[in-house]
């Protein structure tokens, strides 16, 4: 079969691209822009402050890691089923998606909250910042079956090409967590305590709205007595998400190794990688936004059968998002210090900062690369390439770069810097060859 592409076909799913992604972007915008407040209000508390909330932030991520891999596996598997217009087949896999929210809940919490006393000593933290990042963790993770909630059912609403509601949901969360953070930090004075609760606070709103989004949806409407276990669909979900899970772990399992070895490079060094990685953030939202939307739209696409829409999805994807990043590069470059100045009063941690960010902006368009390739590949339901990929990437690359040049060379914060952007350039390059390699093979079989 060959595959060729017209202008209608691409105009389509260029648009469908668009208004999938926009709501995506803005969500991810104001998630990243209130967690800038956020940093900015704990900031002001002074480099303790700031290290005593950034040492458990790769801990949060390897914790999200697992919702995440879930809401990848029901994305993909709801989106196919809803592009072949199967009623029956979205609303069961939108029940086996709930009863795996509810198990992977339950096991997050209880192991987070058991974790806690023991993260920051893990991470290297300095012994005066123990007990504030303790606690931190352990109230901002105590609603994580609300985050659960917020991250799994959001993927499988967002399947059914419904990226609004979300949108609108996150932003009220992130919204009030800022209003909140001014009342509890400030207002009553409780410091790092007052960031955690209102961060608890929020995430526990984001949940509750998210979870009657999700049962309000009409493609994922079941009934009670219908909430039953479902060998078959559980066991699609789990092929796609263990993988994805796999390739999360690797990363922010990484992270967590490598943060652990900044922060044992000192408090200053460490505040100004922590701001510098929190600032960086806001210029690779577009990709991820534009990952979402891809994912879904190649769900949707195979469950349709159309070769035609997955090709012309695939190549604007990729073309669309580089391009963005190119320009997210340039202005991240631009405004690298005055960015940092939100952040600290310092001006030491500010300009070391700001020399990071220079640093890997002329990389952004690589970590585009790499997003749109997950984007596709977890569309497809090819996680386990990946998980491939990320785990010889991350730690094969970052941390064994990252361990010499602290452990052994003594080097400074740029040569970490440098081995992180190694990585990510690693990454991107070897998910594009799988990319084609794979593309090629779809090609040759019906010609066999």
């Amino acid at each position: 079969m060959s595959y060729q592409y017209n202008n209608k076909t691409s105009g389509s799913v260029l648009r469908s691209l668009i208004s999938l992604s926009i709501p995506t972007v803005i969500e991810h915008v104001m998630n990243t822009a209130m967690q800038y407040v956020d940093t900015a209000m704990v900031g002001r508390l002074g480099p303790e402050a700031t290290a005593s909330v950034s040492t458990t932030t790769s801990i949060n991520w390897l914790a999200a890691s697992v919702p995440f891999a879930v809401s990848t596996a029901a994305l993909a598997l709801i989106a196919r089923a809803n592009g072949a217009g199967d009623e029956e087949q979205t609303r069961r896999l939108a029940e086996q998606s709930f009863i795996l929210t509810i198990i992977v809940g339950v096991i997050m919490t209880g192991l987070c909250l058991g974790l806690s006393p023991f993260i920051p000593v893990w991470m290297g933290a300095d012994p005066k910042i123990r007990p504030a990042a303790t606690m931190y963790f352990a109230i901002a993770c105590s609603p994580f079956m609300f985050r659960c909630f917020s991250w799994i059912l959001g993927g499988a609403i967002r399947a059914v090409k419904d990226t609004r509601t979300p949108m609108y949901i996150n932003l009220f969360a992130n919204v009030l967590n800022v209003l909140l953070n001014a009342l509890l930090i400030y207002g009553l004075g409780m410091g790092v305590r007052g960031a955690a609760i209102a961060t608890a606070l929020a995430y526990t709103a984001s949940g509750i709205l998210m979870f009657i989004a999700f049962r309000r949806n009409p493609k994922l409407r079941f009934g009670r007595r219908d909430l039953k276990w479902d060998g078959k669909k559980m066991k699609q979900l789990c092929r796609i998400a263990f993988p994805a899970m796999g390739a999360s772990a690797a990363s922010t399992g990484g992270h967590v190794v490598f943060t652990g070895l900044v922060s044992g490079m000192g408090t200053f060094t460490f505040a100004a990688h922590a701001l510098a990685v929190t600032a960086e953030e806001l210029f690779y939202i577009p990709g991820y936004g534009l990952r979402t939307a891809t994912s879904a739209l190649i769900g949707n696409a195979l469950g349709e059968n159309n070769e035609e829409k997955l090709r012309a999805t695939e190549r604007l994807s990729i073309f669309i998002t580089v391009g963005v990043m190119v320009i997210t590069g340039l202005t991240l470059y631009m405004s690298a210090y005055p960015l940092m100045k939100l952040f600290t009063i310092d001006d030491g941690v500010a300009r070391l900062g700001a020399r990071m960010l220079r640093l890997v902006a002329f990389t952004e368009p690589f970590y585009g690369m790499m997003v749109v390739m997950e984007g596709i590949f977890y569309g497809k339901g090819r996680t386990g390439a990946v998980f491939a990929v990320e785990s010889c990437s991350m730690w094969g690359i970052r941390i064994v770069m990252t361990f010499c040049c602290v452990r052994i060379w003594h080097l400074d914060l740029f040569a970490v810097w440098c081995c992180m952007i190694a990585d990510n350039i690693f990454k991107a390059s070897m998910l594009f060859i799988v990319y084609l390699i794979s593309r090629k093979k779809e090609r040759a079989k019906p010609a066999a």
